[in-house]
């Protein structure tokens, strides 16, 4: 059966809840944007020039912060047909040997999504083509805007701190890139969290298990009730 993540104290709580709730603003933003866009240009015949990219920035961020919140949850589906024959020890070993490579595969991403956004935040990238063998010399990119995103309001702060005392026209690229280092680092600790759950019995697994009979399950005793 597949185990429902359930926070323990009240800071678990109120950060599963702030979680759920960015997510759910990020889809909800995604959603009013594309609907005025659609009346704007149907019946006005004009629309918001930067609606398109404001909304591919945020599904990019409900991605990357959606893929480590899934891994919290126990969300992420996987083959479980060969593991559940195994006894409950062998099940739990092979757990903690894909949490060991999902833990390598995230340390490899952190390291590529920090060296991508560095740049555009005027900070170095790391040496070491694997792994950070410390900090190298790196072009500065912090003057990047986007295309069309406007930045109403702390653009001259901005500029003084990031792009030498220009102030931005649009909306800098570190600011919406950031949720890629952000994101794979919070990817990172989750499956760390994962693994530790697992370790201790906690969880079974890394994925959810038997999704479709849970979901029948959870049907045919709304239609007993009923």
């Amino acid at each position: 059966m597949s185990q429902r993540y359930q926070p323990r104290d009240r800071l678990g709580r109120a950060v599963h809840g702030f979680e759920e709730n960015l997510i759910a603003l990020i889809l909800g933003l995604m959603t009013v944007i594309t609907f005025v866009n659609v009346i704007m240009r149907y019946i006005f015949q004009t629309s918001l020039i930067w609606g398109l990219e404001l909304t591919l920035t945020l599904f990019a961020w409900l991605v990357l912060l959606g893929m480590s919140y899934a891994v919290k949850v126990n969300a992420h589906l996987g083959v479980d047909a060969v593991i559940n024959m195994l006894p409950h020890k062998a099940r739990k070993v092979l757990a903690l040997i894909a949490g060991a490579l999902c833990t390598f595969y995230a340390v490899l991403l952190l390291k590529g999504a920090w060296d991508y956004w560095a740049p555009f935040g005027g900070f170095s990238q790391t040496g070491g083509r694997w792994f950070p063998e410390g900090f190298v010399p790196t072009r500065d990119r912090a003057f990047y805007e986007t295309e069309q995103i406007p930045l109403p309001f702390l653009n001259a702060w901005l500029g003084d701190v990031f792009n030498m005392g220009e102030p931005y026209d649009k909306v800098p690229r570190f600011i919406p890139y950031v949720v890629l280092p952000f994101g794979v680092a919070l990817l990172l600790f989750r499956i760390l969290q994962a693994v530790w759950h697992v370790w201790t019995g906690r969880r079974e697994a890394l994925i959810v298990s038997h999704e479709a009979e849970d979901a029948v399950e959870d049907v045919r005793h709304m239609n007993l009730e009923d």
